[in-house]
This record gives C-alpha cells, sequence and structure tokens, in this order.
C-alpha cells in the first residue's frame, strides 16, 4: 500500500503548516502546492482556509476550474473556510457565490445572550456513520474557530453541532467533504479523522 499524496491547495489562507503535521501525522504524504500538474497527480485534495469567504474564492479564483475537475475523480476535504467554500453561497459581508459542490448556504450565527460569536474551542460532534468518522464517536469534542455555519439539507449533513443552532459541523457530496472545525488541532481524534481521509485516497 502506497502512501497517499495529498495536494494542500496553496491559495494564499490558512495556516497550511498545521494541516501538513496533521497530514503527516495521519501517515500521508502532503504537498503545499497550486502547480496545476501536482494537483493532478495527487491522490487527493485538501482545501483548507481561515479568514473571510469572498477573499477566499477569488484567491482560489484561477484553480477553481482544476479543482472541480479533480474532485470529481479523487476525494477532496475543505477544513474551515475550506469547507464553506464547498458550498452554493454565503452571506458572509454580501451574497458571494461558492464553489457549489454542496446546496445550502453559509450563514452567520444568530444573536443569542450569553452566546459568543464567533464560537472559538473545544465542541462536540453528533457523525452521521459516514466513512470519514470511523471509530469517532457521537459527543467526541473537535476544536472550533467560526462565525458563520453551513445551513444544508441532512442528505448532505455527515455531523452536526449544536452551538446557537444545530448545523452541519461536517458535509459531504460524492468525493466532496467539508469539516467545520480544525481536525489538526484536534488532537487523537482530529488526527483519526484525518487517517480516516487519506485512507479513501488510497
Amino acid at each position: 500500500m502506497g502512501t497517499s499524496e495529498i495536494a494542500v491547495l496553496d491559495y494564499g489562507l490558512g495556516n497550511l503548516r498545521s494541516v501538513v503535521r496533521g497530514l503527516e501525522a495521519a501517515g500521508a504524504r502532503p504537498k503545499i502546492t497550486n502547480d496545476p500538474e501536482i494537483i493532478q497527480s495527487a491522490d487527493g485534495l485538501l482545501l483548507p482556509g481561515v479568514g473571510a469567504f469572498a477573499e477566499g474564492m477569488n484567491k482560489l479564483a484561477p484553480l477553481i476550474d482544476l479543482v472541480k475537475e479533480e474532485a470529481a475523480k479523487k476525494p477532496l476535504l475543505g477544513i474551515c473556510l475550506g469547507m464553506q467554500m464547498l458550498m452554493e453561497e454565503s452571506e458572509e459581508h454580501g451574497s458571494h457565490k461558492g464553489l457549489g459542490f454542496v446546496p445550502g448556504t453559509v450563514r452567520l450565527f444568530p444573536k443569542q445572550p450569553g452566546m459568543k460569536i464567533p464560537q472559538m474551542g473545544w465542541n462536540t460532534i453528533s457523525p452521521s456513520g459516514h466513512p470519514l468518522f470511523e471509530g469517532i464517536p457521537d459527543g467526541t469534542y473537535v476544536y472550533f474557530v467560526h462565525s458563520y455555519y453551513a445551513d444544508t439539507t441532512p442528505e448532505f449533513t455527515i455531523a452536526t453541532t449544536d452551538y446557537v443552532v444545530s448545523y452541519a459541523s461536517a458535509v459531504c457530496a460524492g468525493n466532496v467533504m467539508g469539516v467545520q472545525f480544525h481536525p489538526e488541532k484536534s488532537g487523537d481524534a482530529g488526527i483519526r479523522i484525518l487517517k480516516n481521509y487519506v485512507q479513501m485516497t488510497e
């Protein structure tokens, strides 16, 4: 069994080092890249990201067509903003189009007394049985930092979390998966989730 090569998409947003360390701990060979040839030859794609949705989409623009082509052939995992960009649209600072892999809209958490926005820190996930969460029990704690959440339907939801609302903390459409939390900052559970993703690319 060969070690999977994962193309970590470098489009100028996100702390790629911690994601790379997480993937290495999960047994993959990550490559930080925006080189189309490396993206095409990789076994899987990882779309990281922190920051604002519109800036993320603008910076990713040169790679969008390629990412869509390759995601039809191999597993793609979006993390944090990377997951939000998989959605059809976002309401962050006006309405912006996303990659459109997953139906739905990225929305701001509604204000609620005593609930801070952004959600920052540890919270639980309830996985739905998707292979990405193999060995991850209901109620596992993972690490979140976000003000916006993915509003989608149950068929595209592979884990839920409660914070102000019950929302999709992980989504999936075909080969394309996304997690709102940071697996690379979520201890052993996060490494297990990355390992499950890497196994799908082998």
